[in-house]
């Protein structure tokens, strides 16, 4: 297989169980560190349910996404353009940031628009598609054509901000060695690193800049600072702390209930409840 970023040899990485079916194989890039899985056959079955019943933290991180996105709106950007959220699922986090004064629509042809009605992309004219800023959360894992993808959100937007997790600096040789490979969804195909996000922005003649975590940047402006930097306990800061926590349930303090209710969720949608 050759990487999906930059067309070097994806040697195997490990094999694994998608959906508790699937025998699925990871490959890793020997050049920017991308890993993939072999052509995801299994996505129809995947998406019957397009929100899993896994993703039991979809209401705290919005709540969340919306206090950071507000607040890097209007630090960097002009609070009155027009805003789109891609991949806006329920359309949760367009209500919340409308409800913040924030003129966001929701973009998303697989999911039914609840919670933003009337506040679509396809309630906008097509000259009207054209947006200051564009947000894609937890979208990029899901896609196994990234260029083409950041090639579509750049002709909506010259600015792009998104979320996924980097993948960390330690060795990985199985799926139980990080918990974002999520192989009992079979949703989370795509893995990625700062180089292969940095090769994905210089192909379409953007600049990148990251938190170094789970937060990016894709715009065509040179920016003099990273506005994704921030200071050890400064508001930004935060706020993306909170989002961590409910991207992922190990890191959970123990207060909520989130990784209970997960793995409820799993034993109830896999037959393995006691």
């Amino acid at each position: 297989m050759k990487c999906l970023i930059c067309a070097n040899d994806t040697p195997l990485l490990f094999e694994t169980k998608l959906m508790h079916k699937y025998s699925v194989s990871y490959h890793r890039c020997i050049a920017c560190g991308f890993i993939q899985t072999e052509k995801p056959y299994w996505l129809n079955e995947a998406y019957q349910n397009i929100i899993t019943t896994l993703d039991i933290g979809l209401l705290s991180r919005n709540i969340n996404l919306s206090e950071l996105v507000s607040g890097f709106v209007k630090k960097n950007f002009d609070p009155r353009a027009r805003y789109l959220d891609y991949g806006g699922g329920y359309g949760v986090l367009v209500r919340l940031l409308r409800d913040k004064g924030l003129n966001f629509y929701r973009q998303d042809i697989y999911c039914e628009n609840i919670f933003a009605a009337n506040r679509d992309i396809t309630d906008l004219d097509e000259n009207e598609r054209r947006f200051e800023l564009v947000t894609c959360f937890e979208v990029f894992e899901h896609t196994d054509e990234p260029y083409e993808l950041l090639k579509r959100l750049k002709q909506l937007s010259p600015n792009i901000l998104i979320s996924t997790l980097l993948i960390p600096d330690r060795v990985i040789q199985s799926e139980s060695d990080w918990w974002y490979f999520a192989p009992e969804t079979g949703q989370h195909i795509t893995f990625y690193t700062r180089q292969s996000f940095m090769i994905l922005a210089e192909k379409l003649n953007m600049n990148f800049y990251t938190n170094g975590e789970d937060l990016h940047l894709f715009t065509t402006e040179r920016l003099v600072t990273n506005p994704l930097q921030v200071k050890p306990n400064t508001f930004m800061n935060k706020i993306a702390h909170k989002i961590r926590t409910y991207l992922n349930p190990a890191r959970n303090n123990g207060h909520a209930l989130i990784e209970e209710d997960l793995n409820l969720a799993k034993a109830k949608a896999f037959g393995t409840q006691s």
